[in-house]
């Protein structure tokens, strides 16, 4: 199945160490609304599924649809530390969280534009990020590991504006950057001299280096429907800079990327250790 890093959305959200990213979108740093039952809990979870819609590969023009997984830790406890994670609505401080990606396969009859290009096996990402939350502003960053289909690194940058219009609705919007290793760039973006050269190729060679590859927003909404069942809407838009924009993968394709998902999720909240 391919799906990109959007796909995944897998968050552990914590306040201040002292009191005690990585998006998840995969890769998306999220808040889950506060369940009044569940304050007391050392873990707190938010489990389900849903559907997206994104582009069948990076710099496609075409959209598929695929399901996803969705993971929220609002509560974490760590034995010898305490609470590390305690989401509230309203917390300031510095945050710690791991932060995980999927990128599926990509082959040359996915697309008329990548004729003559080597198959990309799935990748996936692991990593962690930090973030500073004052109030209803939040900024972060978080660094992952590529395994198996790329082995380079990938590095997200978003500030987050977290807004509570009722107290079932919470909504989180703001700016995105990635930067990605010239491994990176070059598995999903570069064009070797024998894939230009292949018969009905119609890309050129193209050479990669490490950078900022995309800029965007992104927008998250989440409803509590009962204190343990949530919906989420999420919708977001990126588009390649630097070295990713001018590929010929790209200009064959898209330059702007669009992806739109929902789906449901269960809380879950329960204690494992004795204090």
């Amino acid at each position: 199945m391919r799906t990109r890093n959007h796909l995944i959305v897998c968050t552990l959200l914590c306040a201040a160490l002292t009191q005690s990213p990585v998006g998840a979108s995969a890769q998306e740093v999220a808040v889950g609304l506060e369940d009044p039952a569940a304050p007391g809990r050392q873990y707190v979870i938010d489990l389900g599924g849903g559907g997206i819609v994104s582009p069948a590969y990076p710099g496609a023009d075409s959209l598929l649809l695929f399901p996803f997984p969705i993971v929220i830790v609002s509560r974490f406890y760590l034995p010898g530390f305490g609470q590390v994670a305690d989401g509230t609505e309203t917390v300031r401080g510095f945050s710690f969280f791991p932060s995980f990606g999927f990128n599926g396969e990509r082959t040359a009859s996915d697309s008329s534009d990548l004729t003559g290009t080597e198959d990309v096996d799935w990748a996936l990402e692991l990593g962690l990020g930090a973030a500073y939350r004052y109030d209803y502003l939040r900024g972060f960053v978080a660094l992952r590991q590529g395994i198996n289909g790329h082995t380079g690194q990938v590095a997200d940058f978003g500030l987050d504006v977290i807004t509570n219009p009722t107290d079932r609705l919470q909504l989180e919007f703001g700016p995105r950057a990635t930067w990605a290793s010239g491994g990176y760039m070059d598995t999903y973006f570069g064009v070797s001299a024998a894939e230009a050269a292949a018969p009905g190729s119609v890309l050129s060679a193209y050479d990669t280096d490490a950078g900022f590859k995309s800029v965007g927003v992104a927008a998250r909404a989440s409803y509590a429907w009962t204190e343990k069942t949530r919906f989420h809407l999420q919708a977001g838009w990126d588009r390649f800079v630097g070295d990713a924009a001018d590929s010929p993968i790209v200009d064959r394709g898209d330059e702007d990327q669009f992806y739109v998902g929902a789906g449901i999720t269960y809380r879950f909240s329960f204690d494992l250790f004795e204090e």
